[in-house]
C-alpha cells in the first residue's frame, strides 16, 4: 500500500495493489475516485482537492495505527 500527494494537483492517491494494474475508474464525487481492478478488487482511491480533506481530521497529521500491535504513528502532513 502506497499514499502519494501531488502538491502542484493537490491530489493524493493511496494505491492498495502492486502498479500495473488495468483499472475502471469510478467517480464517486467532485472530490473523489476510485479505481477498480479487473478482477473487481479496489486498485486505488483519488482525492482532489486532498489538502482540505486531508487536513479535515487528526489535527492535520496522517496517522497510521496498527490495531493488532496497539502502535500509532503521526506523520505531520507539510504545509498547506
Amino acid at each position: 500500500m502506497k499514499l502519494t500527494y501531488d502538491r502542484d494537483k493537490n491530489i493524493a492517491y493511496l494505491r492498495l495493489r502492486p502498479r500495473g494494474a488495468e483499472v475502471d475508474t469510478i467517480r464517486i464525487s467532485d472530490e473523489m475516485n476510485i479505481d477498480i481492478a479487473p478482477d473487481g478488487s479496489v486498485y486505488g482511491i483519488e482525492l482532489l482537492n486532498a489538502n482540505e480533506q486531508l487536513r479535515s481530521a487528526d489535527g492535520g497529521k496522517l496517522v497510521l495505527v496498527d490495531e493488532a500491535g496497539k502502535r500509532e504513528v503521526e506523520l505531520p502532513l507539510g504545509p498547506a
